[in-house]
């Protein structure tokens, strides 16, 4: 069985599906690896390190996937990238598949068979080979350095012959694996931290980690969660609660890190222009959303925007990526943990069972077909192309709201927090 590394394509993208150490386990398992040349400088592996562990180097993509009968990739292919794939070969990655359900019927024409590895069911089994959840760790870590980075204050508290220098305060909003992160990397920095969250089973995860949780409205939160670990969408009533409470609380903060994400679909705004026009020249605010349309009004992807009160928003892209060595260290364990169990060790052979959850829960191509329910709906509920104008006839419907307050409403309208 082959398998082949292909360098990520991504603009920004650093990391690499496949670290040396876990080459050499894929390659005890009886794997050829193959790996594209330079594919892991983004992350300061050498195609020498590879070559050490056992692996080829190919010149290039096409050379390294052309016989592969499994190709790893951190992130979904680009356009046109997947036709360089044999005919069956299979695809693991983070493919982004219910926001890009297009993409998956494009891998499912082309023959592939396909694994969203963000659709890891959260078993406890499954746990090693969650990337979701590795991969916001980093991000939770990073998004408290950034913001120690642009605030121009200190994080601990100094007590000097010049006088005491207060410790910062830090307000996470989220607390699935990023916002936990980010909790214990602002408490290690000395800071005094509060977090908030619509699931109420992690006030206790909060508080074991030194911080203080902020309640909204215990009622509405008792039934907040999924069977599945994520937050449910919760209803308007909720967060015009939670603005009220938010929005006194964010006034006497240094530092507000914001994570909150629904699979698939537009990031909720959680913190509006009227709380950054609360907040004290100098604060932070870290949107680990942005590239889902953003927590924070104001928010702009790939850029650090300062506002005329002078708060910073950070909005930096695809946050793992900045932590890139361990991120592809992390997520390579993941794929050879879901790897392992499929593999026929004595015929050096794949053996995947159809059936287990692991297998089911992440299979969203297959036999040129999409054997994933939730990417059928998605497709099926995916807005239709507007027939073109007709030459001379103007459209005389009136004016329409601008795009970005359009998606400022609907985000006004989702709920849940999580990674």
């Amino acid at each position: 069985m082959k398998v082949a590394i292909p360098k990520e394509r991504r603009a920004g993208e650093k990391r690499v599906s496949i670290s040396p150490e876990v080459a050499g386990k894929l390659i005890a398992l009886g794997f050829e690896v193959t790996v594209e040349k330079g594919a892991g400088l983004g992350s300061s592996f050498t195609d020498e390190a590879y070559q050490n562990a056992g692996a080829t180097v190919a010149r290039d993509a096409a050379s390294a996937v052309k016989s592969a009968d499994l190709v790893l990739k951190v992130q979904a292919p680009e356009p046109g990238e997947a036709a360089k794939y044999k005919k069956g070969a299979m695809l693991m990655a983070h493919l982004g598949a219910l926001s890009d359900p297009k993409g998956v019927e494009a891998l499912a024409k082309a023959g592939v068979t396909a694994f969203a590895m963000e659709l890891m069911p959260r078993i406890s089994r499954a746990q090693s080979m969650d990337v979701l959840s590795s991969q916001s760790n980093l991000a939770g870590y990073k998004a408290v350095l950034d913001a120690a980075n642009e605030m121009g204050r200190a994080f601990p508290m100094m007590m000097t012959a010049a006088g005491t220098v207060p410790p910062a305060k830090v307000f996470i909003m989220g607390v699935g694996v990023a916002g936990l992160q980010a909790i214990a990397t602002a408490k290690r920095m000395g800071a005094v931290v509060t977090a908030t969250d619509v699931r109420p089973a992690t006030k206790e995860q909060v508080e074991s980690l030194g911080g203080k949780f902020l309640t909204v409205d215990p009622e509405m939160e008792k039934d907040a969660q999924t069977e599945g670990g994520y937050a449910k969408e919760m209803p308007p009533e909720y967060f015009e609660k939670q603005k009220q409470v938010v929005s006194e609380h964010i006034k006497k903060q240094d530092v507000v890190i914001t994570t909150a994400l629904i699979s698939g679909r537009p990031a909720p705004t959680l913190v509006t222009q009227e709380m950054v026009d609360s907040m004290q020249p100098g604060a932070v605010l870290v949107d680990l959303a942005v590239e889902a349309g953003g927590n924070v009004v104001g928010a702009k992807l790939g850029e650090v925007v300062e506002t005329a009160n002078g708060v910073k928003i950070v909005g930096h892209a695809n946050v793992p990526s900045r932590v890139a060595e361990d991120a592809s260290a992390l997520f390579a364990r993941n794929l050879i943990n879901f790897i392992t169990p499929m593999v026929d060790k004595e015929k050096g052979d794949f053996a995947i069972d159809w059936e287990d959850e692991t297998v089911t829960g992440t299979l969203v191509a297959k036999d040129g077909k999409i054997v994933n329910e939730r990417i059928t709906e998605a497709l099926a509920n995916a807005p239709k192309a507007r027939p073109a104008k007709k030459a001379g006839i103007p459209q005389t419907r009136g004016k329409s709201r601008p795009p970005e307050n359009r998606n400022k409403e609907r985000r006004c309208q989702e709920a849940g927090l999580q990674e």
